[in-house]
């Protein structure tokens, strides 16, 4: 088997392995607040992400995927030698996704681009050369780290004062939130179809005017407003319920949007996270292929549908510990919580994506989850849990570069 055949084999089983990695952490993340909110059981949230993150890889997953593929590594400095990238992409992609293995079995919600920007700056510093990394771009990386969960979490804290304000704290909270949340649904539809338009499209070979663009986005957006409406209009109060827990059925109504919002999130998710499975992939491919080190290299469609699949197939077979943590451990969700926190992480998101930052969903959930319980007040959360979070988030970097380092010595040791 030639050389190239073999990069190309090994980069493929790799990322299916960080693909699936992704889906067993951070897809729960992104699911977790609809199954912790009990908008959603776990199949159900399964068949969304299915659809929806598989979705958001392959139409949205381009603009990210070159920012990990070849911002974080001086693509010069390896020109003379592409071999050593080789190694080190498939070392990156090996050490992440055993990371996420463990920290998935622990039920930690670490995040899979702290662990693969981690494993890329590690096998760079040692293998090649503390100059062959990009620190300006690592210090974009971290500084979103940063940003996003504060973005997140303010977002996710007027998002639910907005709906305190309008909804619960009046003395007819059903009749508003059916007058209300169709409105929250349409904003929600019409950022996620927006991004998609300006974003998606171009992956495909589809353009569009910007008149058009908007044209089609609000319509989107107005006609699932509309189906949410009669889906709401159709919800009864429960009298007996209501008097153990008097927002009951507003809370049924909040689920109905959080079905949106958990559509929003999965496609945000699969449109950012794809990239940590398929940019050292794509790499790899690049060189296997022509032999050298290429600043742009295209995207194969095969590439983007790997990623998605695999994402798919890890939170359907091993996402369920992370689910747990972050739905129901951090502050107790009911659907307008999450739903609060799903709209603002997944806006966050798809800024994000949309400018080619790979900020961590971990991060920016879990920074709209404690906005949400720090719009409730702080004894609403469970700090020991957020300690621990915070924790895991720590060790992610160094234990992402330790396996890398490790993997790749055997790599140049080993491969021809």
């Amino acid at each position: 088997m030639e050389a190239g055949t073999i990069y190309i084999t090994l980069a493929a089983l790799f990322g299916i392995f960080m693909a699936w990695g992704i889906g067993a952490n951070d897809v729960a993340n992104a699911m977790a607040t609809s199954v912790g909110s009990k908008a959603l059981t776990i199949k159900q949230a399964i068949v969304v992400a299915a659809v929806f993150e598989f979705t958001g890889a392959v139409l949205a997953g381009g603009a990210v995927t070159g920012t990990i593929r070849k911002g974080i590594v001086d693509a010069e400095l390896l020109s003379p030698t592409p071999e050593l990238l080789v190694y080190g992409m498939l070392a990156s992609l090996l050490a992440a996704g055993t990371w996420l293995l463990i920290a998935s079995r622990n039920g930690w919600p670490v995040s899979t681009t702290h662990s693969i920007v981690g494993a890329i700056v590690g096998f760079a510093a040692v293998g090649v050369g503390i100059d062959a990394v990009q620190w300006g771009k690592v210090g974009t990386i971290v500084m979103s780290w940063v940003i996003s969960p504060l973005t997140a979490g303010f977002i996710a804290y007027m998002i639910y004062k907005s709906v305190q304000w309008l909804i619960l704290r009046h003395a007819n909270p059903l009749e508003r939130a059916k007058r209300y949340v169709p409105v929250y649904i349409f904003f929600a539809a019409l950022t996620i179809t927006l991004v998609t338009i300006f974003k998606g499209l171009s992956h495909i070979g589809l353009t569009l005017s910007v008149g058009s663009s908007y044209l089609l986005a609000f319509a989107i957006a107005i006609s699932v407003a509309l189906a949410g409406a009669w889906f709401i209009n159709r919800i009864k109060s429960d009298r007996k319920a209501e008097k153990s827990q008097h927002f009951v059925t507003v809370e049924r109504v909040f689920g109905i949007l959080m079905v949106v919002t958990a559509c929003g999130m999965a496609f945000a998710h699969g449109s950012n996270d794809v990239a940590n499975a398929i940019g050292p992939l794509a790499a790899v491919i690049a060189i296997a292929q022509s032999g050298e080190v290429a600043s742009q290299s295209p995207l194969p469609v095969w590439v983007l549908v790997l990623g998605g699949g695999g994402i798919v197939v890890g939170l359907a077979t091993y996402g369920r510990q992370v689910i747990s943590t972050v739905g129901e451990r951090i502050t107790q969700l009911t659907p307008s919580r999450g739903f609060a926190a799903e709209l603002a992480a997944a806006t966050t998101i798809v800024i994000a994506s949309g400018t080619g930052i790979p900020i961590s969903t971990t991060h920016t959930l879990v920074g709209a989850v404690l906005g949400v319980g720090v719009a409730r007040g702080i004894d609403a959360i469970d700090l020991r849990v957020v300690g621990r979070i915070f924790v895991s988030w720590v060790v992610t970097i160094p234990a992402g570069a330790i396996l890398a380092i490790l993997f790749f010595f055997v790599f140049k040791t080993i491969l021809p």
